[in-house]
């Protein structure tokens, strides 16, 4: 069962957002995290990449981290590339090492509800089986000019 979200929630949450940690980023360009990553990057988000396979090495000019626990001065949201029976442990870090966070964000094909209601005991927004990319795409117009009907509607050519 997916949860609905309105574009106007989706729309504030990638507003308000500066940095990202990035759970499950690969070093290969071809993976979805990877470019998922480097989009948030190219669009000025702070990204954190977090994996403990790449620990230490460099990614868009930042150190990969082995966990949440590492990563200094906190996040805005937290966007999982894990598959759904890994979240749980990944919410709970990500609640612990950042009192500040806002958004807890599920990647397409991941969700899970328990963790999700962890999070929003905590006064944190959710968003599951969603991409951040494609809805920056979607939203601010970007999917519009490759032909796409995103369903939103906007004075911008």
């Amino acid at each position: 069962m997916s949860e609905t979200y309105s574009d106007a929630h989706l729309r504030e949450i990638l507003q308000r957002t500066r940095r990202i940690a990035v759970v499950g980023v690969s070093m290969n360009p071809v993976r979805p995290s990877y470019y998922v990553a480097r989009y948030l990057d190219l669009k000025g988000y702070e990204v954190v990449p977090v994996n403990p396979g790449h620990a230490g090495k460099t990614l868009f000019g930042a150190e990969v981290r082995a966990s949440l626990s590492e990563v200094a001065g906190g996040v805005d949201m937290v966007d999982i590339f894990r598959r759904s029976e890994h979240v749980p442990p990944v919410v709970d870090e990500a609640l612990a090492a950042f009192p500040d966070l806002q958004t807890v964000w599920m990647q397409i094909g991941v969700e899970h509800p328990q963790a999700a209601e962890t999070a929003r005991a905590r006064g944190v927004d959710v968003v599951m089986n969603r991409c951040p990319k494609i809805e920056y795409q979607r939203l601010f117009g970007e999917l519009r000019m490759g032909g796409f009907n995103t369903g939103v509607i906007s004075s911008k050519l």
